[in-house]
């Protein structure tokens, strides 16, 4: 009785190990798409290499505009230790704090917005 249970068991778990080795197999087949590659219009490859000239001109822009904020921000911070070290009101930090904060706001005014990267067009 106990071998023809461990016989029904192995017939069972290897048509199992079938059945799944075939709809795994049969899975990885259907999956696989057929990618056709075409050219882009010249109108298209012109608009995308205009759009990463645009995209490469605001990153730099962004770039030299944080570079100059930098040292404003360090001479502000520097500033605010100073003043908050000296002072010895409770207003007078909560002042020199403010003060800290008006400076980096008006120092993080002047960087523009991080730019968007190009799409590639969708090929015909």
């Amino acid at each position: 009785m106990s071998m023809v249970k461990r016989s029904i068991a192995a017939t069972i778990a290897v048509g199992l190990f079938a059945l799944v080795g075939v709809s795994g197999a049969s899975a990885a087949q259907s999956s696989t798409p057929v990618v056709k590659k075409v050219a882009l219009t010249p109108e298209q490859k012109a608009a995308f290499v205009a759009a990463k000239a645009a995209f490469k001109a605001a990153h730099d822009a962004r770039e030299n505009a944080i570079a100059a904020a930098q040292p404003v921000i360090t001479a502000a911070k520097n500033a605010r230790d100073a003043a908050i070290a000296a002072a010895t009101t409770p207003e007078a930090k909560k002042a020199a704090r403010d003060a800290f904060k008006a400076a980096v706001t008006a120092a993080k005014a002047n960087i523009p917005a991080k730019p968007v990267r190009p799409v590639k067009p969708v090929r015909p």
